[in-house]
């Protein structure tokens, strides 16, 4: 899996899980629908930490739990082409 589809799936799973959807996130996180929209479609491939935070805290958790779930902490950049 590539690793910004880990956000993806990371943000889709706790809106499934919570019943949130994206767009409830987004007025939760006070970062714009566009900008939600862009990560989850793959448009947005390295969103700011900044907004990774707001998401965060708009499921009630802090940077480092949200950022802390099994396919991020075993991911490997070693197996990623240099871009």
């Amino acid at each position: 899996m590539e690793y910004d589809q880990l956000y993806i799936k990371r943000i889709r799973t706790l809106c499934k899980k919570r019943g949130i959807t994206i767009n409830k996130l987004a007025t939760m996180s006070d970062v714009k629908q566009s900008t939600l929209d862009n990560i989850i479609r793959g448009v947005t491939k390295n969103p700011r930490m900044k907004t990774i935070h707001k998401v965060a805290t708009a499921f009630n958790m802090t940077l480092s739990e949200f950022l802390d779930f099994d396919e991020l902490n075993a991911y490997s950049f070693e197996d990623e082409s240099e871009e």
